[in-house]
């Protein structure tokens, strides 16, 4: 089973009409807030949180991850942490790391890849992130991937 969790009405239509399409793997699209998931998870093999449009699952299955391998993903919310944002950091309602990583904990997938903002807030968040999975035992990495690392005309 696949589980895609958006709470954006659009995203979540265009998540449907991608798995519709055949874009992305047949699975379900969960609409409740993460904050919601307690106890739904078992047997899912990919789960997919702040899931947007669908990147992290497009990305997977480019880079030929198997559809039947367990593997989670999560972009949580950035403007917590982003320089266009209020600043607010881990006071900030949105961040919402702490419930990604209460269920990571619950369900101990093998796999976990996400992504913030750079910068020193996004650092910052990346430090209590590493902090969390390395007391669960996860190996963790990281890499800086700028925009203008794709082509967009980001300085």
């Amino acid at each position: 089973m696949i589980v895609y969790n958006e709470i954006e009405p659009f995203a979540v239509e265009w998540l449907k009409n991608l798995i519709a399409l055949g874009q992305l793997p047949g699975g379900v699209v969960d609409e409740r807030p993460i904050q919601s998931l307690r106890g739904t998870l078992r047997g899912a093999r990919q789960f997919h949180t702040f899931c947007g449009i669908g990147g992290w699952p497009l990305a997977i299955r480019l880079a030929g991850w198997p559809e039947e391998q367990e593997v989670w993903t999560g972009s949580c919310p950035c403007q917590p942490f982003s320089s266009a944002g209020k600043g607010g950091g881990v006071k900030d309602l949105r961040h919402l790391w702490p419930e990604f990583f209460r269920l990571i904990a619950e369900y101990r997938p093998s796999v976990v890849f996400g992504e913030q903002v750079s910068g020193k807030a996004g650092l910052g968040w990346l430090d209590g992130v590493f902090s969390d999975l390395e007391g669960e035992g996860y190996t963790c990495g990281a890499v800086v991937v700028g925009a203008h690392s794709v082509g967009a005309p980001h300085i």
